[in-house]
């Protein structure tokens, strides 16, 4: 009953925010949750399978390209990107079927090389894409505080779907089966784990949730072309908010996301021309002091404090 009360108090206060925060606070809180929906989705394959997968942008970027093209067509604005998400899932179960029989930093590879063939590929479909002059898509408002609004509510829908579902797997017989196949792959298919099935079936929701928000994207901000919407930051950014969070965890990348995003919001307004090697530092730093994530902080404060003194506090 508590903690029914305390999500739904969670809950009308994240709603809140759309009404209390300005236009400029609100994309933030937009850009978080979008965060929050790449490091959940990576956190299927790469925190509870431990695949690493680079393949995060070619999902983000289909169901960006995928969603503008379709409303050029004349498709409603939520159906495009619904229809994304679907086109990314489709992908990314026919890309997980094609690479997910390689392991480490075999997979790795080829997961990072497809982003790159799907810039490439729709850099020379001018036709349909706009190629590299990039792709306009319609604003469907100009007030700009209901813009704004709608573009928070719809990515928090997505974040909290993409919650919603890492709580189910982490609790299902797949999550069960992912961290036997993160632990040993071999013996987890000696066990009876259908290993080629799980891994596809992560691979897939780490891609459909992703694919989702990347319509949204292209949206909320008007315009895509193929370098922002296949751009390898989104891949690295969701392992390194997975990392500072806690790989395998459900909130451990909902707590990464957030810290990720102020990171990169203090150290780009302070230190704009080394940004990325300063935001860098900082990140090796905590992986490195907090291999478990920042969830993992409570275990550690538990092993440095006697149990007598617990028992007491």
């Amino acid at each position: 009953m508590r903690r029914a009360a305390l999500a739904l108090a969670i809950v009308a206060a994240i709603v809140a925010l759309a009404f209390v925060l300005d236009n400029y606070a609100l994309r933030l809180a937009t850009t978080v949750l979008m965060y929050v929906v790449l490091a959940l989705s990576w956190n299927f394959i790469g925190g509870f399978a431990g695949y690493p997968s680079f393949a995060t942008a070619a999902f983000f970027g289909l169901g960006a390209y995928g969603a503008g093209v379709l409303q050029h067509a004349g498709v409603e604005m939520v159906a495009s990107w619904l229809c994304g998400g679907v086109l990314a899932t489709l992908f990314a179960l026919a890309l997980g079927a094609a690479i997910l029989h390689l392991r480490g930093h075999y997979f790795a590879i080829a997961s990072l090389v497809v982003p790159d063939v799907l810039r490439e590929i729709a850099n020379v479909s001018t036709s349909l894409t706009g190629g590299g002059m990039g792709l306009n898509i319609a604003v469907f408002s100009t007030d700009m505080t209901l813009f704004t609004r709608v573009f928070y509510f719809a990515m928090l829908t997505v974040a909290v779907a993409t919650l919603t579902a890492s709580f189910a797997v982490d609790r299902s017989k797949l999550g069960f089966g992912l961290r036997c196949i993160q632990q040993n792959e071999d013996a987890a298919t000696i066990l009876g784990v259908n290993t080629v099935l799980y891994k596809v079936i992560a691979f897939a929701l780490s891609g459909a949730f992703v694919g989702v928000a990347g319509g949204i994207y292209g949206s909320w901000v008007n315009y895509i072309d193929p370098a922002d919407a296949f751009d390898v930051l989104i891949s690295v950014k969701p392992i390194i908010m997975v990392l500072l969070g806690g790989a395998g965890t459900v909130l451990g990348p909902v707590v990464g996301a957030a810290v990720f995003l102020l990171f990169e919001e203090a150290v780009w307004r302070n230190f704009l021309t080394l940004h990325e090697g300063l935001l860098g530092a900082i990140v090796v730093l905590l992986v490195l002091f907090l291999p478990k994530g920042l969830t993992g902080y409570r275990a550690v404060l538990r092993g440095l404090v006697p149990a007598r003194l617990r028992a007491r506090s």
